[in-house]
């Protein structure tokens, strides 16, 4: 039996493209009093609907997926939005948790907290090494304050918090729209109404150069879910697949996968985005067991699949 069957969980953003994987996890371990709240009713940027909601879930564990997000294009037009969304929901939602004696909060943060000029692999140690990448640092400083939040309370009120840091991600059911999306399904979409229309050229953003690391996003759910199970410590704990790939190969891969024929074209005129980015994953395998499992090719495939069935024919969003 799991040590989680029994508990109260509440899991924000329980509903999304991560939250939706974390929670399957969870029902796989025979947790039976899953709490998810949908953001029309506890607007988590509010005090009083964050209240409302430790008052009607009465969670003993919470676990903070919710967040304001998308690629560089969504950064760079809300860097205010993204920055204050993303510390009052966390703040909040810790603090109340720490009035409400809830047994254990995880908080998932972001890669992109990392400073922009870390050197690769990515260590934790590194963390506070530099000022990040100038696109997403509102979202990213956002996400490390509560980081130091959790170590405080966990310092001065006993407060059971977990922090960790995926990487990208990617997999079935992410956003796919060309407005707000990740790399990813921007490119994944951008091959597919390309073949599918005849055309022979699709637009990329920056020069390919820039590296990413990316993590499947069932494999990102096991690890919260395994970190939930067997981490108690107060030092973050990345998570990712270790592997990087440069932006010119990831869509070469995505070309072919798709099927589609025609050229790429570099707008060098927008950002790249920070220079490279790969995880050290070493202290996710020590301290919880956690390794990614999914090759990135055959997620890869799985992504497009997904997209393939559930996509709609006309949108242009």
């Amino acid at each position: 039996m799991s040590l989680l069957c029994n508990k109260r969980i509440t899991v924000t953003g329980g509903a999304g493209f991560l939250g939706s994987f974390v929670v399957e996890k969870l029902e796989q371990r025979e947790c039976k009093e899953i709490v998810v709240p949908r953001s029309r009713i506890y607007d988590l940027t509010e005090m009083e609907a964050v209240r409302r909601l430790y008052k009607d879930a009465r969670p003993g564990i919470v676990i903070h997926l919710a967040a304001r997000v998308g690629g560089i294009g969504a950064n760079r037009e809300n860097p205010g939005k993204f920055f204050y969304e993303n510390l009052v929901m966390g703040a909040m939602l810790m603090e109340e948790a720490r009035c409400n004696g809830v047994e254990k909060f995880v908080v998932v943060g972001t890669v992109c907290s990392y400073p922009k000029f870390t050197p690769v692999p990515f260590r934790e140690e590194n963390l506070w090494d530099g000022y990040p990448e100038e696109t997403n640092a509102p979202y990213g400083l956002a996400k490390k304050m509560l980081l130091v939040q959790a170590q405080a309370y966990r310092e001065q009120y006993g407060l059971n918090t977990i922090s960790l840091l995926p990487v990208n991600l990617y997999g079935p059911r992410d956003n796919f729209s060309l407005n707000s999306s990740h790399v990813i399904p921007a490119l994944i979409r951008k091959c597919l109404e390309a073949r599918d229309a005849g055309k022979n050229k699709v637009e990329v953003w920056g020069d390919g150069t820039p590296t990413r690391e990316f993590l499947y996003v069932e494999d990102a759910a096991d690890g919260i879910v395994r970190a939930l199970e067997f981490y108690d410590g107060s030092e973050p704990v990345n998570l990712g697949s270790g592997n990087e790939i440069s932006i010119k190969d990831l869509i070469s891969l995505i070309r072919e996968l798709t099927g589609y024929k025609g050229e790429v074209v570099w707008d060098t005129s927008k950002p790249n985005g920070q220079p490279r980015r790969c995880l050290d994953v070493s202290r996710a395998k020590r301290l919880f067991g956690f390794e990614a499992k999914t090759g990135f090719r055959d997620g890869l495939k799985r992504t497009i699949e997904w997209y393939e069935e559930n996509r709609q024919p006309t949108s242009a969003s």
